[in-house]
């Protein structure tokens, strides 16, 4: 995994934390890799990338970044932040629907509050697009789409963060959530 420091210069915490990740147990749909972390948000980074792809069409796919600053950051109220972001497309009645955002929302944090990710200083949003085509692109079928950006301060080990995440993908690719006595696969993909 990439973190940003030479390894010397790389915190103790901040390691055990990418760790956590490594370990952490995601639904069996989501492929995770490795991408580049940002650079100029806080001195450590690491950076994923994950996507649900079924019969070759991509249903869900996003972020999840997890960002250290040892010094802290006022709006964190800690030294780890969660950085997140999920896309999918949903059919067109659905996104005219004025309370799927609140939705949207309540399966991030249903999410969290399923895997036991506790956390505090929460943010985001929840945008509802649909795209039409005309003129020279009007044979291009409409499309909507449901976009969750979040970040939040981790109270709680990481691994869990990006498990809840790996559900929230789930839930906005609209797959069904997965029975409590149901194992979870290894991750797939590399990270």
């Amino acid at each position: 995994m990439g973190v940003h420091r030479e390894l010397d210069d790389t915190p103790s915490q901040f390691a055990a934390a990418v760790d956590q990740l490594r370990s952490a147990v995601v639904r069996p749909e989501v492929v995770v890799d490795d991408i580049p972390a940002p650079t100029r948000i806080a001195p450590h980074a690491q950076a994923l990338s994950g996507e649900i792809v079924v019969d070759g069409d991509e249903l869900a796919s996003g972020r999840f970044i997890l960002l250290h600053d040892p010094a802290g950051q006022d709006a964190w109220d800690g030294t780890f932040r969660c950085v997140t972001f999920a896309r999918a497309g949903i059919e067109f009645d659905l996104a005219e629907d004025p309370v799927l955002p609140a939705v949207g929302w309540s399966w991030l944090t249903d999410a969290l509050g399923q895997r036991g990710a506790e956390y505090i200083a929460a943010g985001g949003s929840v945008t509802v697009v649909h795209t039409e085509g005309f003129d020279s692109m009007a044979e291009e079928a409409p499309r909507s789409q449901i976009e969750v950006r979040a970040s939040w301060t981790p109270t709680t080990g990481v691994a869990d963060h990006l498990g809840a995440w790996s559900d929230l993908l789930a839930a906005i690719a609209g797959l069904p959530p997965l029975a409590p006595d149901i194992a979870y696969l290894p991750r797939r993909g590399r990270v």
